[in-house]
C-alpha cells in the first residue's frame, strides 16, 4: 500500500489547509450571526465547528486568521466586542445562500441582506437568527482562545448554549429529530459539500448497554474470510452471545440454507463461500444472529 506522507513544516499553509480540509470531513457548519458594539450585524459560515459538551452545553467554532494577509474576520472582531452569537444550522434549502454569505464584504455590510435571508429577533442574545434555518442556538461567548498569530491560525470561540430553537417540521412521529427531515449539509474540501440524505444515512447500533465479543473472539475461519469485510466482522463482533447449537441446527431447515448445503455438499470451499455470501445478505438485513447461525454451520 502506497502512502503520501506530509510534514506540515515542509508544505505551504494553503497546501496543508487543502489536505486537512479534504480528509477531516464532512464538517458541520456554524452559520454564525454576530453583532458589533455599533449594532452592525454580521453573518458568516464556519466549518471548524462542533459540540464539545452537553452539561454545560458548549459548542466551539473557529474563525481563522486569513492566510494571505493575516487579517482577522469580522465575526471574530464582533464576539470580542459583543460576546454573543447565534449558531444557525445549515440545511440543503439554504446552502447556496450560506456560501454567498461567506463573501468577504466590507465591515458594516449585512450578509443577511446580501444572501437574501430573514433576520429573526433572538430571545436572549442581541444578534438575530436566520429564520430559514432548521435550528438555531442562542449562545453566550465564554472565551476566545487564539491558537497562534500567523495567517491560518484559528481562534476558538467557546460558546455556552442558552436557548435552542428547533423547527417542528424536522421531528418525526416519535418526537425525535429525523435526519431525513432535517436535510443537513456539511463541508468537504475545496468547493465540495455533502448532503445528509438518502443512502448517505445509515444506522449502526451503539454498544452502550452491551459488550460485544470483539473481532478477536470471532472464529478464525470467519475472521479470515475472503468474502466478509471489516464492517461485516465489526457487526458480527458486536454481540454478547453466539447462537446455541440447537438454534443453529433448527436454522439448517431454512430453505435457502438447505439449498446451499445440498448443492455444495461435496465442495467444501464453494460451500464455505456460499454460506459466507448468505451470511452477508443477513447482515445487510440487520439479522445478525441469523448470519451467525449460517457462519457456524
Amino acid at each position: 500500500m502506497a502512502w503520501k506522507t506530509i510534514n506540515p513544516q515542509e508544505v505551504s499553509v494553503p497546501t496543508l489547509h487543502s489536505y486537512l480540509q479534504s480528509v477531516i470531513a464532512p464538517r458541520p457548519i456554524a452559520f454564525a450571526s454576530t453583532i458589533d458594539k455599533a449594532g452592525n450585524v454580521n453573518l458568516s459560515p464556519f466549518s471548524f465547528f462542533n459540540i464539545f459538551s452537553t452539561n454545560p452545553p458548549i459548542v466551539i467554532f473557529s474563525p481563522s486568521r486569513r492566510v494571505r494577509d493575516n487579517t482577522t474576520k469580522h465575526s471574530l472582531e464582533n464576539v470580542l466586542e459583543v460576546p454573543e452569537v447565534v449558531i444557525n444550522i445549515v440545511d440543503y434549502n439554504i446552502v447556496e445562500q450560506t456560501s454567498l454569505a461567506s463573501t468577504e464584504y466590507e465591515k458594516g455590510v449585512n450578509e443577511f441582506v446580501k444572501a437574501g435571508l430573514t433576520q429573526e429577533p433572538s430571545t436572549i442574545v442581541r444578534p438575530p437568527r436566520v429564520a430559514e434555518a432548521p435550528a438555531a442556538l442562542e449562545c453566550k461567548v465564554q472565551q476566545v482562545i487564539p491558537l497562534g498569530t500567523q495567517g491560518g491560525a484559528g481562534n476558538l470561540v467557546v460558546c455556552e448554549v442558552l436557548l435552542v430553537h428547533l423547527k417542528e417540521e424536522i421531528f418525526d412521529e416519535d418526537g425525535k429529530i429525523s435526519p431525513f427531515k432535517a436535510d443537513l449539509v456539511a463541508r468537504m474540501g475545496g468547493d465540495w459539500y455533502c448532503r445528509v440524505q438518502g443512502e448517505s444515512i445509515f444506522e449502526i447500533p451503539k454498544p452502550l448497554q452491551t459488550k460485544g465479543i470483539g473481532v478477536d473472539k470471532v472464529p478464525t475461519h470467519i475472521r479470515e474470510s475472503n468474502i466478509l469485510t471489516g464492517n461485516n466482522l465489526g457487526r458480527l463482533a458486536n454481540v454478547e452471545n453466539l447462537p446455541t447449537t440447537e438454534e443453529i441446527e433448527e436454522f439448517r431447515k431454512t430453505p435457502s440454507v438447505q439449498n446451499i448445503l445440498q448443492n455444495f455438499e461435496n465442495q467444501p470451499l464453494e460451500l464455505a463461500r456460499e454460506l459466507h455470501l448468505l451470511a452477508q445478505v443477513y447482515l445487510g438485513k440487520k439479522e445478525i444472529m441469523n448470519a451467525w447461525k449460517v457462519l457456524l454451520m
